[in-house]
């Protein structure tokens, strides 16, 4: 997928919605696009402050995505216990977690190369 890709931004855009449906909280987009060998274009970031917000904001996602895109995940993985979600999209990749977690693995700090947009609620 290009910057201008048809595809990525619906995914996005239906993420997004996903993640404030339930309101999920500081929402990251971490673009990768300018970097060398990374994963994916994309990685997006939130939290929930329980298992049941981070399983509720992870099935509003998928629901999204695939009622508006008809996309599915390509691998899920955390759902057992809901510390840490990841949905991975191909060119993005999904991240969802309880906020404690976050503040320990603390991907931001990690990918600080990456260029870092907050996503807002609209």
């Amino acid at each position: 997928m290009t910057e201008n890709s048809d595809e990525v931004i619906p995914l996005i855009d239906n993420i997004k919605k996903g993640i404030f449906e339930k309101k999920g909280e500081r929402a990251l987009k971490l673009d990768f696009r300018s970097l060398g060998n990374s994963v994916c274009d994309y990685f997006i970031i939130c939290h929930g402050n329980s298992v049941t917000q981070v399983d509720a904001i992870t099935e509003s996602i998928e629901l999204h995505v695939k009622k508006n895109t008809g996309e599915y995940p390509h691998h899920r993985e955390g759902l057992e216990n809901c510390i840490w979600v990841l949905l991975d999209y191909g060119e993005v990749v999904v991240h969802i977690f309880q906020e404690k977690y976050r503040e320990f693995y603390n991907l931001e700090s990690l990918w600080a190369d990456a260029v870092i947009e907050e996503l807002r609620d609209n």
